[in-house]
C-alpha cells in the first residue's frame, strides 16, 4: 500500500494527499484515520502497546488497531486491511461515530486527525505484527477504565478521548454490534 494519507478538511472532504511521515510533523496536517475496537465474545476488548519503532507514542497503550485509509480506499475496507496486518484477523467492523482532535508529542510530531471509530466482534486469534505492536491484552471494560484513571498510566490521547465517549454514550457494546 502507499505511504500516503488523505487530508481532509473540517468536513472529511479530501482536500489533498500528503506523505504519511510529513502528516505528522511539526503541528500535523489534517488527515483522514480510523480507530478499531476490538471485542470478544466474553466483552474484554483488545489493547495494543505500541512497537518501539512508531514515530509518536511508542511504547503506548491504545486500541486493537489505528491507521488511515489510503487515497481512494474506503474506511472499512482500511480497517479490515489493517486488522489482517497489524492481528493477523478478519473482522467485520460497524462505524460508531467520527470525531476531530489534534495533539503534540512533544517535539517530534503530532496527530492531526479526522478518526472514524469503528468496533468489531471476534474471538479469532490474533498475531500481532511486531513492526506495529510490542504487545497486547484482553481486559474488561472496568479494567481499562481503572487502569485509564492512574496517573501514570501511558495510553495514546486518541484513545482516551474515545473511551470517555464510547462509555458515555455508548453503555453497551451490544447495543452497537446489534445495530
Amino acid at each position: 500500500m502507499t505511504n500516503d494519507v488523505v487530508l481532509v478538511d473540517a468536513h472529511d472532504r479530501q482536500i489533498g494527499i500528503c506523505d504519511k511521515r510529513a502528516a505528522h510533523l511539526d503541528e500535523g496536517k489534517r488527515h483522514r484515520a480510523f480507530s478499531v475496537h476490538l471485542i470478544d465474545n466474553g466483552g474484554r476488548h483488545l489493547l495494543q502497546c505500541r512497537a518501539a519503532g512508531k514515530m509518536l507514542w511508542p511504547g503506548y497503550w491504545s486500541n486493537a488497531c489505528c491507521s488511515h485509509p489510503a487515497p481512494g480506499e474506503t474506511i472499512l475496507a482500511a480497517a479490515s486491511r489493517r486488522l489482517q496486518e497489524e492481528l493477523g484477523i478478519s473482522a467485520s467492523c460497524r462505524f460508531i461515530y467520527s470525531f476531530e482532535y489534534h495533539a503534540r508529542f512533544g517535539s517530534i510530531g503530532a496527530e492531526h486527525e479526522l478518526c472514524h471509530v469503528l468496533v468489531a466482534r471476534s474471538d479469532a486469534v490474533v498475531t500481532p505484527s511486531a513492526l506495529e505492536i510490542r504487545s497486547i491484552r484482553w481486559l474488561t471494560r472496568d479494567q481499562i477504565s481503572a487502569q485509564l484513571s492512574k496517573s501514570e498510566a501511558q495510553f495514546t490521547p486518541w484513545f482516551r478521548m474515545e473511551w470517555h465517549c464510547l462509555l458515555s454514550e455508548y453503555p453497551s457494546f451490544d447495543m452497537v454490534m446489534a445495530g
